[in-house]
């Protein structure tokens, strides 16, 4: 059977959007023998490493996963309820799968660490729905940076256009999903790590709250704002990609009309132009769902990142303690001035962040999400000087990463926004963006 290549990147669109999602699409043409997971599955593999720097992935096999596309297969043959059958899904590598190295984005961890003989808790649980994991992907080292520039494996670059880099960490991650290799990728998310690669690719992004999801198997950054996330083309698909990996919360009952905060200020003051033609063209999206706008300036944002910043490096520097020679000299840096920290300093930090997130907390009281942009900058060059690209990034994304809040990516061309939701609401903030999804559908067909 010839495969209908229903994820590749230009057969799905061709300008247009589909009338259904991408993954309702593929599982319904399952479902009526349109074509069968071993089929797509060869075809997007065909697709692999397809960007300028071949580096999408940093691990894969497509023989083992032609094999696990034809055992899901069988399982589905056997009747067993499979929620993401043969949907292919790539996985960050900082994540534990069978039989391949994890690298956390370090030639050093991937011959340092033994290859693992157990599947990490997220790569069993997409196993489980059915689900075949196309490879590993490129990650910023340690999962410690925004750009996606990776000096042991190459920066990574966007498939659809090679002068831009994809973000990061998660950069093969978008990567994958742009060049079509995967219907959907599995990220982190600790200061933006999921948010900015989805924004700067033009992709939908979802991170958890904070401790939805077991690290099992995974290797952490930061714990105190490690988060797992989805990225994957289209907003509709992330209620599903969701609920099917994670055990959300109940959703949280409001009243209607959904009140939502729009950041103004100074952070918004260093947006570029296609950012705020991105912020512009949402509102107006949103007011004619009849959502109730109304702008905030919370001048307490602007404290996010020096709270962050030196509690992520402390606990970074714990994890990684002994081995920072190995690294980046940019990480190693970072790495020791949070081992440097006094316990003092760190002690006023923790205070800092507990009174941050009191302030934080009472937004949502007033409102049922807050739409901001994630990043300033609508395009990261490759090639060009990042030095203070991480700060001007997470300045817009550590409010959330404080709070532990779950956040979505609207994708726009400009650059896509964040829409913020009170932790644990995760279910009810995903079915809204499928709303906007299904509005952006409409448009664009």
């Amino acid at each position: 059977m010839r495969p209908i290549q229903l994820f590749g990147c230009a057969a799905l669109y061709n300008g247009r959007m589909p009338r259904s999602s991408p993954i309702a699409t593929l599982l319904a043409a399952y479902r009526c023998g349109a074509t069968h997971p071993i089929a797509e599955v060869r075809s997007g593999l065909s697709r692999v490493n397809g960007n300028t720097s071949r580096n999408t992935y940093l691990a894969l096999d497509p023989t083992r996963t032609l094999e696990e596309a034809r055992r899901q297969t069988d399982r589905s043959a056997s009747g067993k309820p499979l929620p993401l059958y043969g949907v292919p899904i790539s996985l960050k590598d900082c994540f534990d799968l069978a039989g391949f190295p994890t690298s956390s984005g370090s030639r050093f961890y991937a011959t340092h660490n033994p290859i693992p003989s157990n599947d990490s808790w997220v790569a069993e649980r997409l196993r489980g729905a059915g689900a075949v994991i196309t490879g590993k992907t490129h990650l910023h080292q340690l999962a410690y940076g925004i750009t996606g520039e990776n000096r042991d494996y190459g920066d990574c670059l966007q498939p659809v256009d090679p002068a831009l880099l994809t973000g990061g960490s998660s950069s093969g991650a978008a990567a994958s999903i742009q060049e079509g290799s995967a219907l959907a990728a599995i990220g982190t998310d600790t200061g933006g790590s999921v948010r900015a690669p989805a924004a700067l690719c033009g992709l939908a992004g979802y991170r958890a709250s904070l401790g939805i999801g077991d690290w099992a198997g995974g290797y952490h950054l930061a714990a105190s704002f490690d988060t797992i996330g989805w990225l994957c083309r289209d907003l509709r698909d992330l209620p599903l990609l969701a609920e099917t990996l994670f055990d959300l919360p109940p959703e949280q009952s409001t009243v209607d009309p959904i009140r939502i905060g729009v950041l103004t200020g100074p952070l918004i003051e260093s947006c570029d132009d296609n950012v705020l033609r991105s912020l512009e063209t949402w509102q107006a999206r949103l007011r004619s769902s009849s959502v109730q706008l109304e702008t905030f300036n919370p001048a307490f944002w602007s404290e996010a990142w020096d709270i962050y910043a030196p509690i992520q490096a402390y606990e970074a520097a714990q994890l990684h303690a002994g081995f920072y020679h190995a690294f980046d000299p940019v990480i190693a840096s970072r790495l020791q001035w949070g081992a440097a920290l006094s316990s003092d300093e760190l002690d006023r930090l923790r205070q800092r962040h507990t009174e941050f997130c009191r302030h934080h907390e009472a937004l949502f009281q007033q409102f049922d999400f807050l739409l901001a942009p994630v990043s300033p900058l609508s395009q990261l060059l490759a090639g060009a000087d990042h030095t203070n690209t991480r700060a001007q990034i997470l300045r817009l994304t550590t409010p959330a990463s404080l709070g532990g809040n779950p956040a979505v990516v609207l994708p726009a061309p400009g650059c896509g926004l964040q829409l913020i939701a009170a932790r644990n609401n995760d279910r009810r903030l995903l079915h809204f963006a499928a709303r906007m999804g299904e509005l952006l559908a409409s448009e664009r067909a």
